[in-house]
């Protein structure tokens, strides 16, 4: 079978079947995963089943209604972290998207935009990975099944996990399920939907090959990673170990040899691509990354066309780039100074002119300046940097909507992350520290070597900047290991939506985001009253979802 390998948005197959996603709007129309098209799926030929494949894949574009329900799709979680103490919503001021607002401030209700379309999304995507499913094992001569199945659990595992990490209760089931829509959003425990989502990906790891054919198409380290990761949330250090471990020793993935290679279509699918969706700016608009439109820069002289500038950098993950003589962090003290743009005299990381934009210093061969920023009396500098390419490049098209549209791949994990999840695995089962420690300084040594003034296109002045990233020395002891890989996954993957979930796992959240609320109240005035309590840290069902679905999810 040869499945498209961009993930595209033709006239996908899924969407007859399903019958027709975007005019669905009941919870029992969007559960119900029973054929409504023209055929059956024990009529499927090979391209046909080819064709489902891809509406799943499609799915992770996350473009099903519009623009907006794109901003909070399965992919992208950046609207999580404005919940944490990493970003702000940005834009152009508080009442515009108002409703990321509320979940910037604490104020999470049951009717809040971003929570019905997490849930929709997730549920049309769902419904398309377990009609494919269906399609896949009811093919009659179809080679690899096996394997095509594990492929697309792994894809399903994605949703479900998303769900999981967001929503306290919501319904569950399988391809199997004669009715979706009959199922209850407690029939099934948590302990109970993470262990299945666990048995997929072990099965998939299991059955699918190490390579495929085509890019973007998931492979079994995708599976070991993804499970790695849903190991983490549950503090099952041994088996996170084990899954992280198998991607590393594949030999199949390496560090970019400079942080700003995840910025360069050139390098997609290369290095640490583990798992990546395609994008393109080269044929239909329906390829381009909408769920990051509104982050853009405004970018002076619309290099870019006019963004939106939302999902900026706080300055309290700013500050978390400060380092001592040594290019060690400052674990405790990091916010006891401000990073003030290029005027900064202190030593600092250099990822942080990697990742957000600073007045005075260099984005992509330019400089940003005040007119990059569009509120910046109420949200600042520090629009976010690593979605965007330069805009000179060939593989970006300027002045179309979204703003910085190019085909440079979204990493939803990418190798450092996996190297993270190891040391991490060994830090919490204080085993084999010193192999932990190595592979944290592996990542920070990548950090220093990044400083090449030669390297284009240009994103940080070390004539300006003190850049200054060193090696942890021997001798950890597990405290001091967890505190430095924990910074680490907040530097190295700052603004790519890991923030929040990290919070959440680790059990800090609600002390870390209000102490960030008291501290950071003295720079952004709207935090005044701003709080977090324990009931916050998951979603309600979606209150249209509860009137419609009757007693099933009350």
């Amino acid at each position: 079978m040869k499945l498209q390998h961009k993930i595209i948005s033709r006239a996908l197959l899924a969407a007859a079947i399903l019958g027709g996603a975007s005019s669905l709007t009941s919870c029992s129309d969007m559960l119900d995963t029973t054929p409504q098209g023209q055929f059956t799926e024990n009529q499927l030929t090979e391209d046909e089943v080819t064709d489902l494949m891809t509406g799943a894949y499609a799915s992770l574009l996350c473009h099903f209604f519009g623009n907006n329900e794109s901003f909070a799709g399965p992919i992208n979680n950046w609207v999580f972290d404005v919940r944490s103490d990493d970003a702000y919503k940005g834009g152009g001021g508080v009442t515009m998207e108002g409703y990321i607002h509320q979940l910037e401030v604490g104020n999470v209700q049951s009717n809040n935009d971003v929570i019905n379309f997490k849930w929709r999304n997730n549920y049309y995507s769902i419904a398309r990975c377990n009609a494919a499913i269906r399609a896949v094992q009811n093919a009659d001569n179809l080679e690899g099944k096996e394997a095509l199945v594990g492929e697309l659990k792994t894809l399903r595992a994605y949703f479900w996990f998303d769900l999981y990490r967001i929503f306290e209760k919501f319904p569950f089931f399988t391809e199997e399920t004669e009715n979706p829509s009959e199922v209850r959003a407690d029939a099934v425990s948590r302990p109970q939907i993470v262990e299945a989502i666990k048995q997929d990906l072990r099965d998939a790891y299991r059955v699918m090959p190490e390579s495929q054919g085509d890019p973007g198409r998931f492979n079994k380290y995708v599976a070991a990673a993804l499970l790695a990761k849903v190991d983490l949330f549950t503090s099952s250090w041994a088996e996170a170990e084990e899954y992280a471990g198998y991607v590393i020793s594949s030999g199949k993935y390496s560090l970019y040899p400079n942080f700003l290679d995840m910025s360069k279509p050139e390098y997609n699918n290369q290095y640490e691509s583990v798992l990546a969706i395609q994008f393109s700016s080269a044929n239909s608009p329906a390829q381009y990354n909408y769920s990051n439109c509104l982050n853009c820069t405004y970018s002076e002289g619309n290099l870019y066309g006019n963004g939106d500038d939302f999902y900026l950098a706080s300055q309290n993950l700013v500050n978390a780039f400060r380092t001592d003589a040594n290019g060690l962090p400052l674990f405790d003290t990091f916010n006891d100074e401000d990073i003030n743009s290029a005027s900064y005299a202190g030593n600092v990381d250099p990822r942080l002119d990697f990742t957000v934009g600073r007045i005075g210093m260099p984005w992509r061969s330019y400089e940003y300046n005040l007119n990059w920023c569009r509120e910046y009396d109420l949200y600042g500098e520090y629009s976010g940097k690593k979605p965007y390419p330069s805009p000179d490049s060939p593989y970006v098209e300027v002045g179309i909507v979204p703003w910085g549209a190019s085909s440079l791949n979204c990493l939803l994990i990418r190798y450092a992350d996996v190297m993270l999840m190891k040391a991490e695995a060994l830090v919490e089962q204080n085993k084999n520290l010193e192999e932990a420690r190595e592979l944290v300084n592996q990542i920070r040594r990548r950090a220093a070597r990044s400083v090449d003034a030669s390297y284009t296109p240009v994103d940080c002045n070390p004539m300006v900047a003190n850049y200054a990233v060193g090696e942890y020395p021997a001798g950890w002891n597990q405290d001091y290991a967890r505190k430095a890989v924990r910074h680490e996954r907040r530097v190295e993957l700052a603004m790519e939506g890991h923030r929040w979930f990290d919070l959440v796992r680790w059990g800090i959240a609600v002390e870390t985001v209000n102490e960030y609320y008291r501290t950071e109240v003295a720079k952004r005035s709207y935090y005044t009253g701003a709080h977090l309590s324990e009931k916050d840290l998951f979603f309600p069902i979606p209150l249209n979802q509860l009137d419609n679905a009757g007693d099933l999810y009350k």
